[in-house]
């Protein structure tokens, strides 16, 4: 089937009608090796975002995506994607559903969930807390591979009165935790890691889990726009997620994030929050977060461009990922506001040198995007956003900075300097009457009051001389 007729499908036009992700340039990725970093449940998302958003990966896409969904136990996905497929290329086999699969899951399904749900009430009648433990986790488990994620949450949460070590605690919490990704609900995620924390795990079981808590704290940092807490998390993950082994039976490298989603995650929310000496000490200098980037190297030289300042060569770049982000699951949501930021910081970066640059250099430098007609139209919403501080002539065609008075600056420092030496005599002279008068237990010799009073100046005679001379004593 010709892409542009799966281009002009009912399905995609229908995303276009909604102002919906449609990704019409194929990415730079190939398919069955980016997939093939993921396992479970991320996997057929993945491959669903993808199908759902790029026409030219959409047959491949869907196919595999239904494939998988038919050797696990999510009914209501399988016929979801069938029929998503089925509206852009109503002709192929996998759009058809089975319905003897459907059926048959469902019978399973149902006795599957009867047996559980009976062997934990018979857990619960016997009152040993581990059966029950168990017995609660195998029906999350349940739920979550069925789709059902809500009632996945409320099982795992269900284990905690029965949890009799601090491991436990915190498998319930990472449980708890790939539930509420499932969901996408990033405020409970944040609950989630709380309880992880709160195990307090020591040796071994803590250096595990501490990569996994640092990566999955930024990726809903970042999912709920806070760029910058989402670059900290990211930056000071352990390379140890690299090869950490599963925990809660969760690979979270291949079930949440991988070590290149991390490098991508990280490196954008970075170039999105940091200054240019931030960037240069916290990402390019950490040994820690190298190991991450050396997956992604285009990530790293955007970050070095920007460092050097290279802007234009930096946007071009991330230009040239654009479609690749916006196939990825989590950051295509957050794909505008972050290219936006960076190329907004750009532009304040470049102008910082200069008293004025014509508007044709910054248009040359930096390209208006789709959201922008023209350059002009981008710097007066900075200028008008408190964001660049300067002004365009649009007779000679120039961007100002306004004119500064260096002789002002110099004496409203110094004022503010002696306003500042006043308040610290004056506190420090009160603190002397006080001790005088009796008012006060004097400070112990040594201590960091008696320091901030002079340490040997005795009852404070200087002070108070020179308090005098000022006429404030």
């Amino acid at each position: 089937m010709a892409a542009n007729s799966i281009d002009q499908s009912p399905f995609f036009q229908g995303k276009r009608s909604r102002a919906e992700i449609v990704v019409k340039d194929p990415p730079k990725f190939d398919l069955e090796s980016y997939v093939s970093n993921y396992d479970g449940r991320t996997r057929i998302h993945r491959l669903h975002h993808i199908g759902s958003c790029s026409p030219f990966l959409a047959l491949e896409a869907y196919r595999t995506a239904i494939t998988e969904a038919k050797k696990g136990k999510n009914i209501k996905l399988y016929l979801s994607l069938v029929e998503d497929f089925a509206k852009i290329s109503p002709s192929d086999p996998l759009a058809v559903t089975d319905s003897a699969w459907v059926d048959k899951k469902k019978r399973d399904v149902k006795e599957e969930q009867d047996k559980l749900e009976h062997e934990l009430k018979a857990y619960k009648n016997n009152l040993i807390k581990e059966s029950i433990r168990m017995g609660h986790e195998d029906l999350g488990h349940f739920f979550y591979a069925t789709g059902n994620f809500a009632d996945a949450q409320k099982a795992y949460m269900r284990m905690r009165e029965h949890c009799t070590s601090s491991k436990h605690i915190a498998d319930m919490g990472l449980r708890v935790t790939l539930a509420t990704i499932a969901q996408q609900s990033w405020l409970q995620v944040h609950s989630g890691l709380v309880k992880i924390d709160a195990s307090q795990l020591k040796g071994e079981d803590k250096a595990k889990l501490e990569p996994i808590v640092s990566a999955v704290t930024g990726l809903a940092h970042m999912a709920l726009g806070s760029f910058r807490d989402a670059a900290t998390s990211f930056i000071h993950t352990s390379p140890a997620y690299l090869n950490v082994e599963p925990a809660a039976g969760i690979a979270w490298q291949r079930e949440a994030l991988s070590g290149n989603d991390v490098a991508v995650y990280g490196g954008l929310c970075a170039l999105a929050s940091m200054d240019r000496v931030e960037l240069q000490q916290m990402v390019l200098s950490n040994t820690d977060f190298r190991n991450f980037l050396e997956l992604e190297p285009h990530i790293r030289r955007a970050i070095t461009l920007f460092c050097n300042s290279k802007y234009s060569a930096c946007l071009e770049v991330l230009e040239s990922y654009r479609n690749d982000y916006l196939l990825d699951v989590y950051l295509s949501s957050r794909v505008s506001e972050i290219y936006n930021n960076i190329r907004t910081k750009s532009i304040v970066q470049y102008f910082i040198p200069f008293s004025c640059v014509t508007l044709d250099e910054m248009a040359d430098k930096f390209q208006p995007t789709g959201d922008y007609a023209s350059i002009e139209t981008e710097l007066e919403d900075m200028i008008n956003a408190g964001v660049l501080d300067a002004r365009i002539d649009l007779v000679d065609r120039l961007l100002i900075c306004p004119s500064t008075d260096p002789r002002f600056e110099v004496h409203s420092n110094a004022l503010e300097m002696a306003e500042s030496y006043d308040q610290t005599l004056r506190l420090r002279l009160s603190r002397i009457n006080m001790l005088s008068a009796g008012f006060a237990v004097p400070a112990e010799k040594g201590s960091k009051m008696d320091a901030f009073m002079g340490g040997g100046m005795g009852d404070g005679g200087v002070l108070r001389n020179l308090g005098s001379k000022l006429g404030l004593s």
